[in-house]
Formats: structure tokens, sequence, C-alpha cells
């Protein structure tokens, strides 16, 4: 049994065919796919994607970096009044994004702070999207290291040596389409890193795997990111599912 860590199911690029998308999955063996929050836009979907699949789908709440704006106040209220009406897996997903929009850089810090607090507060892991700003997630990280800071690097791309450094903030590595590019960089070192320390994703319908690359990604794809770890840490692709679904039961207590 696969895990998908981190997809974004509710999203419009599946509102044509998301059963179909949803048995394709099934059938390449991901029976737990964990929903990322982007912003209040997307809540109401996310609901009615878990839903529809109560039993498979399972929903995180958070404000994403690129939705950090004026009104981030708003919608940090919006995330913390989620909680109060029901539980969630996780707090995600957040962090820090500097590739679209610098001017916002100090306001996703206190977003990001704020919501990793909220986190601790229940007790649960955040998952971290950064882009073009692994030196401010660690210095917020940081901040806030202790006994229940944990969680997910989402879309982890960085260097060996960045990886160590997540690793040490007791963030397990998603792993995604990236490690399938011929310049992706991460399958070079990834054998070093223990596989106890590496969860899988696709962030669909986001960064689809090669031979998809450029594609609409979608769930059933996480089949692919899981061969290619076979290879890179050369054990069975069976023997991978386990240990990764197991990273992430840990992770998210499910």
């Amino acid at each position: 049994m696969l895990t998908d860590t981190h997809t974004h199911l509710y999203s419009d690029a599946f509102a044509e065919d998301r059963k179909e998308m949803m048995q394709r999955a099934f059938d390449a063996g991901i029976h737990r796919f964990f929903i990322p929050a982007i912003d209040s836009g997307y809540t109401d979907a996310m609901y009615a994607l878990e839903k529809n699949y109560p039993s498979t789908v399972f929903l995180m709440m958070g404000l994403h970096p690129t939705s950090v704006k004026e009104n981030f106040e708003e919608e940090l209220a919006h995330v913390e009044e989620q909680f109060k009406r029901r539980s969630f897996y996780a707090v995600g997903e957040i962090g820090i994004d500097l590739y679209w929009d610098k001017s916002t850089l100090e306001i996703q810090k206190i977003a990001f702070k704020r919501q990793i607090q909220l986190a601790k507060k229940h007790k649960l892991p955040i998952v971290i999207h950064c882009r073009d700003a692994f030196d401010e997630i660690f210095e917020v990280l940081e901040t806030e290291k202790d006994n229940d800071l944990f969680g997910i690097f989402h879309c982890f791309t960085g260097t060996f040596e960045q990886a160590q450094r997540a690793i040490s903030f007791n963030m397990k590595l998603g792993i995604g389409g990236v490690v399938t590019f011929k310049n992706g960089k991460i399958d070079t070192f990834l054998s070093e890193i223990s596989l106890k320390h590496i969860v899988l994703e696709t962030d669909s319908p986001y960064l689809a795997p090669a031979p998809f690359r450029g594609k609409r990604n979608e769930s059933g794809y996480l089949a692919l990111i899981c061969k290619k770890l076979s290879e890179v840490y050369n054990i069975s692709e069976a023997e991978i599912a386990k240990i990764t679904t197991e990273n992430s039961k840990k992770v998210f207590g499910i």
C-alpha cells in the first residue's frame, strides 16, 4: 500500500474526471491521500472531497505562503476557526515562497510562525512549502525548535546539507516527481539519507514525474516515484511502499 502524503485532489484540474482519476490511484495501490489546504477559497471543496472518500482522504488545514496577502490576518482567523469546528491531521501547507513575491516575506514569516504555534497547540505535524527560501525557513524553524516541532518538508528539492538540516528539525523529506527528472539532482545523494526520513508525495496536479513531466499530475503516478526510489535505494518497490507508508503513519498518527 502506498501513501500520497501531499495531493491537491480537490483541484479544478480534476473537475471533469475526478472519479476516474481516483480509481486509477486505487488501482495503482494508493489508498491513503493527505490533502493540504491553500486558503479559504478551497475549504468547501476539501470538505466535499472528504465526504466522497471518507476512508481514504485525510485533510490538513493551513494558509499557503503564496496566499499570504494583505488580508492574511483574516485568512489565519479562518484557519483557526476550522480547528474550533473539527480536527485535522496536520497544519499545512505552510511556509515561505519567494519565487513569486519577495515583497511579502515579513508577513509570510509571521503567518508561518503563527501556524507552527497552532500545530504545537494541537500536537500536530506541520507540512512545509519552501520555494527559494531555505535560509528563511530554517531561520523561523530555529526559533520554534523543540520536541513538539515535527512534520514534513514537502517537495524537498534542496542539497544534501539542506536535507540534513531539515531532518535535524524532526522533518521527514517529501519526495515527489522531481526525483525522476534528469536535472532533479536529489537522486544523486538521496541514497545517503536513511529511508526512515522519507515519505512519498505527488503534489498533484503539479510536478508530474517522468515520463509525464509538464502534464497534469495525479496520485496514481506515485507508483512511478516509488519505482524510482527502489532504483535509488536498490531495494524492492514493495519495501519502499512499506517503509514510506510506516513513516507517514508516524507523522500523521493514522
